[in-house]
């Protein structure tokens, strides 16, 4: 039991070292040394616990997926309400974006920009996570709804994509400038319009 725990940790600590290598670099330029290097690893053992570059490339997307934005959704819908859940998600992004004194962005952005254009079974792969944020606004606003914080008059489809289109222009954008004046401007509008078309809509009632 105890060498099976070990050989687990082993395996995931491989993984994120493949993770920062990628993250930094890029699919493209990442070579099998790099990668082995970074994983302490010789290429042949690389090779039999990974299989090659691209399938190894492809498990550290489902680790990063996994430890990044799967975790903080769940951790944001466990501990807030669906709209404070909504804001701390895309404020979240601006910290992390200004925080991030390499610029390596998110990787799930990074690759959807490198990969996906090139590479159609990649591209669905990261479709799907990205898919999963854009779930988890339409999931929150939907449920706002429901609770009565945001209006009916609030399109939820439209809404969704605005502010997961404002989450990846954020974590782009802040690749060459990560002004936390100027992401917070981004995300501003695509905010207040929760707050202001309830305001209205509780104006017109009047």
């Amino acid at each position: 039991m105890q060498a099976d725990l070990h050989h687990v940790h082993l395996f995931a600590s491989n993984l994120d070292a493949a993770i920062a290598c990628f993250w930094r670099r890029g699919l493209e330029a990442t070579s099998v040394r790099d990668l082995a290097e970074h994983m302490g690893i010789q290429g042949p053992s690389l090779y039999n616990a990974f299989g090659d570059k691209r399938t190894l490339f492809a498990r550290a997307l489902e680790r990063y997926a996994t430890l990044t934005m799967r975790e903080r959704i769940a951790r944001l819908e466990g501990q807030h309400d669906p709209k404070t859940a909504i804001r701390t998600f895309v404020q979240d992004a601006i910290e992390r974006s200004v925080a991030d004194r390499h610029r390596c962005g998110c990787l799930l952005v990074n690759s959807a920009l490198e990969v996906a254009p090139h590479d159609t079974e990649l591209r669905a792969r990261i479709a799907a996570y990205l898919e999963e944020i854009a779930a988890f606004f339409r999931r929150n606003i939907a449920a706002a709804h429901a609770a009565g914080t945001i209006t009916p008059a609030v399109n939820g489809e439209d809404t969704a994509r605005l502010l997961f289109g404002v989450v990846l222009g954020i974590r782009v954008l802040a690749r060459t400038n990560p002004d936390r004046a100027l992401l917070q401007g981004m995300a501003r509008p695509a905010l207040a319009l929760l707050d202001r078309a309830r305001h209205r809509a509780q104006g017109n009632l009047g």
